[in-house]
């Protein structure tokens, strides 16, 4: 219910409470209103029913005190040309074009334009862009990549189809009386949502490139689409020199980019975090309450039944999910990873016959 719904709403109760008492006096000492509000109240439902109820501003543009319209035009352009202009930037440069306008009415018109802040400024760029196809400028195209890195710290991430980007991270499950401590691998395609995991008994370089090697490259390989990137933290298990770590070294055979996520910004990586959120959530909570476990292949045994149930019958809210199960996610848009793949696009030479 909107806002301008309760005041219709409080106000009619106030003239029905009114007829039911008979008494004016007591409805408007029982509803909080004066005298004078409730016969002003009549008087407008007498002549225009509940419509006539609905709160009116009071307060009045004075469009004499308005800049000109040939000026408001040009702030309102200066705030697309350049977003990351505040309004005294944007002020000082107007003034070099021989428009005088203070900071406060740049922020007045912008105000209006809904071109107030950084954030509203880029979007009104991004939906002239798309209706133009305007060509970006350096400045603009600075501001769309600082907004582009401010999405990215905040969790968000860029993908465009299975496979352009996995998301890999290590989950300490936790330790287990004649196993020891238990550490999770995961893997999942930050597009589809298609999850891997493998238990081992230590976190180092050799267990997080055994996961890649053993579960998600063969993955890939069936299903006819290169895996593009890896997104991972900073950690040891991830991170070192080419040549003698096993991790790096894995990823350049296989010619796997590798993104590491921003300093001291978990949130970077949130997909995996939220994965590891739901697994504890839905499978290690109620695993570890039915059954004790004795060794690490029994645990991985129902690991496996669980992913299986994840990725095949559990449907998914993810961006790209729309409800369908992350493998119907996949395959729907398996065509668009095929399309992205130029190198099948160039024909090989004929063989020349001697």
């Amino acid at each position: 219910m909107s806002t301008d719904s309760k005041l219709i709403k409080t106000k009619l109760g106030l003239l029905n409470l009114a007829e039911q008492l008979g008494n004016v006096s007591q409805a408007c000492r029982m509803m909080g209103y004066s005298r004078d509000s409730f016969y002003r109240i009549k008087e407008l439902y007498d002549t225009g029913g509940e419509v006539a109820l609905k709160e009116v501003s009071r307060r009045k543009a004075i469009h004499k005190n308005r800049v000109e319209p040939e000026v408001e035009q040009a702030v309102v352009e200066i705030a697309i040309e350049h977003p990351a202009f505040g309004q005294v930037r944007a002020s000082n440069e107007l003034r070099k074009r021989g428009i005088f306008i203070s900071p406060c009415g740049v922020r007045c018109v912008w105000q209006r334009h809904d071109l107030e802040v950084f954030s509203k400024r880029l979007t009104a760029l991004e939906a002239k862009v798309a209706q133009e196809g305007l060509i970006l400028t350096e400045a603009q195209m600075v501001a769309m990549e600082r907004k582009k890195e401010k999405r990215e710290a905040l969790g968000e991430i860029e993908t465009e189809h299975p496979g352009y980007l996995g998301s890999q991270d290590t989950y300490y499950v936790g330790n287990i009386k004649g196993v020891g401590r238990i550490y999770q691998q995961t893997f999942i395609d930050t597009y589809s949502k298609v999850a891997f995991a493998k238990l081992y008994d230590r976190k180092n370089a050799i267990t997080s490139a055994d996961l890649l090697n053993d579960k998600v490259v063969p993955f890939f390989e069936e299903q006819q689409i290169p895996l593009l990137r890896v997104l991972t933290d900073r950690g040891t298990e991830y991170c070192g020199k080419r040549e003698y770590h096993e991790y790096e070294l894995y990823l350049t055979i296989e010619s796997i980019e590798h993104s590491k996520t921003k300093t001291r910004s978990p949130q970077s990586n949130g997909i995996c975090e939220r994965l590891h959120r739901t697994m504890q959530e839905e499978f290690y909570a109620i695993a570890f309450r039915k059954k004790l476990y004795d060794s690490l292949e029994m645990l991985q045994s129902d690991l496996d039944q669980w992913l299986v149930e994840y990725n095949t019958q559990r449907t998914h809210s993810g961006k790209y999910c729309f409800g369908k199960t992350p493998m119907e996610t996949f395959h729907a848009s398996k065509e668009i990873a095929q399309r992205k793949m130029v190198d099948q696009f160039y024909e090989q030479p004929a063989t020349l016959e001697k």
